[in-house]
């Protein structure tokens, strides 16, 4: 059967996205959408011309309605924030994208998973599900994937451990409100403090300390490079293959609440089991009651911010 993924947006972090997605071979036939058609053929034609040397896939630049019968549509396209632009400014104008884009994606793919990456993501992950009426499995928004995996390699760093080896979540917005649930960090099975004591390790960094590394390690790549694309390019080919491959994996990804924690009507990041029709469930992990306060708090942000937005 062929697998089909469709990717809107063709700039840094679309076209790191279809690069990532031909290397792994996990569909047979990739679509570039892009408003500048020139930037989405030539992506494409760059990747194509490297595919004999890695699984074949039919890599080729189109329109909205070319995204017919994709098994997922990832969304990366959006006006990056300038100078001196508010969040909020920025916000607008990517809400307003997205309700233009939204509805021709869906009646060419009704029955696609969506893959939200556009930011802010779990703004445009909320407005997506509010233009189309899509049912909430259906729709992911990358969400703190991203940095959770930023996490987990810092903590790794100080531990002088195989991130692979390191497991927990980063939860909330993927933003300055983010929560990091430290009791439910583990190393090698063992609550994190525990490795540590055992192996008698001293981490370099507080806890503290690696939570603001995290928050900021992003906009430290920023300053060096201009933008962020191969980690999120990563992330999002990990979901991609949760669906494709219907893993039943658990990812920390966006998507809407409904009486979690004693949230609701927002998207935002918890654990979540994914598989071929998206997510299958979301996971209540047990957090600390400063946790979820936080939780909370990172809620109470993200629609505070939704209620200053013309949806």
């Amino acid at each position: 059967m062929r697998k089909k993924i469709s990717i809107v947006g063709a700039g840094n972090v679309g076209a790191s996205i279809a690069y990532t997605l031909t290397i792994d071979g996990m569909a047979s036939e990739i679509v570039l959408i892009d408003i500048n058609k020139g930037k989405a053929e030539g992506e494409a034609m760059d990747i194509l011309q490297g595919t004999a040397l890695c699984p074949p896939v039919d890599i080729y630049a189109g329109d909205f309605e070319d995204a017919k019968e994709s098994d997922i549509v990832v969304i990366t396209s959006g006006i990056p924030r300038k100078p001196g632009q508010s969040r909020l400014d920025l916000a607008q104008n990517n809400v307003n994208l997205m309700k233009e884009i939204a509805p021709k994606l869906v009646s060419a793919a009704p029955d696609a998973v969506y893959v939200i990456v556009s930011n802010p993501v779990d703004i445009m992950t909320y407005t997506f599900l509010q233009v189309t009426g899509l049912p909430d499995h259906q729709v992911i928004g990358s969400g703190t994937m991203l940095d959770s995996a930023r996490l987990r390699s810092i903590i790794a760093e100080n531990a002088n451990i195989n991130p692979k080896n390191v497991h927990g979540y980063v939860l909330g917005e993927h933003g300055d409100s983010s929560v990091v649930p430290w009791s439910l960090i583990t190393i090698s099975g063992m609550e994190m403090n525990t490795y540590c004591d055992t192996l008698g390790i001293k981490m370099q960094m507080n806890l503290d300390e690696i939570a603001n590394e995290m928050r900021t390690s992003g906009s430290k790549v920023i300053g060096l490079k201009g933008a962020t694309y191969y980690a999120i390019a990563l992330s999002v080919c990990r979901i991609c293959d949760c669906i494709m491959r219907d893993t039943n994996s658990v990812l920390a990804v966006s998507t809407m609440i409904h009486n979690h924690y004693g949230i609701n009507d927002v998207c935002l990041s918890l654990p979540a089991i994914i598989g071929k029709n998206g997510i299958i469930d979301v996971i209540n992990p047990p957090l600390l009651p400063e946790e979820e306060v936080s939780l909370q708090a990172s809620a109470d942000t993200l629609k505070e911010l939704i209620k200053d937005l013309a949806m």
